[in-house]
């Protein structure tokens, strides 16, 4: 286990976060992780294209307490970016060893997007170090085939983003993809800092990580029927809360469904009017579930 000091930081205009930086020998991958605060363990997965900043808002005052560990995903932020192993298992793998290396068990965990499904993996496989999870704007891994082809229409950028070759091309070398992705639909697009989207749009266009943003994309239908095979009979046990925003462009309701017979301890809510972008838009409702769920 090794730590820095010398991270760089999100260049300005973005807003600085007070945490400090180390990096996790995870399996021989590097693993980058933000911590802030002390007191119970409260682990936050961003999902795409995103890394540890997505957290910006919620940090600060979640800091005050819980130990706030923000682990980067493979292939984005900070952590490395191998060839191969975006399958969604293989990234929970990896999270898990972060809470191995770290020695946490009876966490509290939020996953965003990708960090969501990979959240919902974690508690399946280790019930035991997990105590609560919130999944924002995500979906889970009882989805079946009809809920996958009615979100279809959804997911038109993925279809862009999975394909060899074009995939890895338009992130790496068509600026404005990501950042018009990051805008599409909101009411109110100053939920960006200035910069913000141009910031993630910047570090993932590296041909490693526009490969590895690209795999991402590529392993969902393998992923989604490991998930049928895998889980069909299994139970979640771990205490869950899901949130979805009624004007996510990426998640719809039919990705949703299904999960009642698989998650006794779940509960689902649609929040009128919010986007994917969540963390963003709507911070203090984060915040509130981490008190008022996670607790």
């Amino acid at each position: 286990m090794a730590s820095t000091n010398d991270l760089p930081e999100p260049p300005p205009p973005l807003p600085r976060v007070e945490v400090q930086h180390r990096f996790l020998d995870v399996d021989g991958m590097r693993i980058h992780v933000a911590e802030a605060g002390a007191g119970p363990a409260l682990v936050l997965l961003h999902g795409e294209p995103q890394h540890w900043y997505s957290w910006r808002h919620v940090i600060p005052k979640a800091a005050g307490r819980y130990r706030v560990i923000c682990p980067d995903l493979r292939g984005l932020g900070w952590s490395d970016a191998p060839s191969g192993g975006y399958g969604k298992e293989r990234m929970a793998s990896d999270m898990l060893g972060v809470l191995e290396a770290l020695e946490l068990d009876d966490v509290r965990l939020v996953g965003h997007d990708y960090g969501g499904i990979v959240g919902f993996l974690m508690c399946l496989r280790a019930p035991d170090r997990i105590a609560r999870f919130l999944a924002l704007s995500t979906y889970h891994p009882w989805v079946g085939s009809l809920g996958v082809a009615a979100n279809l229409p959804r997911e038109w950028y993925q279809a862009i983003t999975m394909t060899p070759g074009l995939g890895p091309a338009v992130i790496g070398r068509v600026p404005g993809f990501w950042p018009f992705l990051m805008r599409w639909g909101l009411r109110d697009t100053s939920i960006w800092a200035p910069g913000e989207v141009e910031h993630y749009a910047e570090h993932v266009a590296d041909p490693k990580r526009a490969r590895a943003t690209s795999q991402l994309a590529r392993t969902l239908l393998a992923d989604q029927a490991h998930y049928r095979r895998t889980y069909a009979t299994r139970t979640l046990t771990t205490p869950t809360r899901m949130l979805l925003g009624s004007r996510d462009f990426a998640i719809s309701r039919h990705l949703v469904r299904g999960w009642e017979d698989h998650a006794t301890e779940m509960t689902f809510e649609v929040l009128p009017g919010v986007s994917h972008w969540m963390l963003n838009e709507r911070p203090e409702r984060i915040l509130q579930e981490i008190d008022a769920f996670l607790r």
